[in-house]
């Protein structure tokens, strides 16, 4: 077995989970499988293979930066309750 209990209440503890012992061992052999399946990864022949960070390749669309939907003054002012041509009328609060 590659993972032992201790090491699977060791991490336990870190996570701070508290385990019982049936749950340890249920951890340790599951464990012990992954690194198996994993360790199978060892025997591919790698040597060809470029690293990548993608397994296809991706391009980022690009689009012109146009406005397509141009807002209208008048609509959007119309619910204001004053207005001076396109802006907003404020009351002035600084003396």
């Amino acid at each position: 077995m590659k993972i032992t209990r201790e090491e699977v209440r060791n991490v336990a503890r870190l996570a701070r989970l508290d385990l019982s012992a049936d749950e340890e061992a249920a951890f340790a052999a599951d464990l012990d499988q992954i690194l198996t399946y994993v360790e199978m990864l060892d025997e591919l022949d790698t040597g060809a293979v470029e690293p990548t960070a993608h397994v296809v390749e991706l391009e980022t669309p690009y689009r012109d930066d146009e406005v397509t939907n141009q807002p209208d003054a008048d609509t959007l002012l119309a619910g204001a309750p004053a207005r001076d041509g396109t802006h907003l009328k404020v009351p002035k609060i600084i003396e």
